[in-house]
């Protein structure tokens, strides 16, 4: 099925699908991702397939190909999409997840022990005794409660799927 035919289907106007896009784009670009991949996240997420060529997107979002590539590089390196090969072409097709979100914030947890690492090293550097030593050490604690809220939290979202949706992640 091809975009327009997305946009087109059972009781779509294809007006009110192009503004959908382009108005939760303009949400994420306003929690600060950037412009053009907003927009083809958002054009991925509203596509019945969850899934597009750079052809398609192009022509749905009237971008370059050059966007296209430089947006889905972005978020596949947030985890907010994958790059999938067509069977038998070279042609690839950018696929959002149901579990999107997810993915990504899972992704998060790496930056989050990483920042950690970053900080126990800067209060041990500083002197856990100094105003800056405790500055950090603070600035620890906050990352290690937020990473055990976010594990937590994420258990409690995978139990709740299941029951709302069913299946796994």
């Amino acid at each position: 099925m091809t975009e327009e035919a997305d946009a087109r289907g059972p009781g779509r106007d294809p007006e009110a699908v192009s503004r959908f896009v382009e108005g939760f784009a303009a949400q994420l670009v306003e929690a600060g991702m950037q412009r053009m991949p907003a927009r083809v996240f958002a054009a991925l997420l509203a596509s019945d397939s969850g899934s597009l060529t750079s052809a398609e997107l192009g022509e749905r979002l009237r971008v370059s190909p050059a966007a296209v590539s430089g947006a889905v590089r972005y978020l596949a390196q947030q985890h907010m999409v994958s790059r999938e090969r067509e069977p038998g072409s070279r042609r690839e097709r950018y696929r959002v997840h149901s579990n999107q979100w997810y993915e990504a914030l899972t992704s998060r947890e790496a930056v989050l022990k990483r920042w950690e690492g970053a900080l126990r090293e800067g209060v041990t550097s500083l002197g856990a005794d100094t105003p800056a030593g405790r500055r950090m050490a603070e600035t620890l604690a906050f990352f290690e409660f937020v990473d055990g809220e976010i594990a937590a939290m994420m258990e409690r979202w995978r139990e709740h799927r299941e029951k709302v949706f069913g299946g796994t992640l």
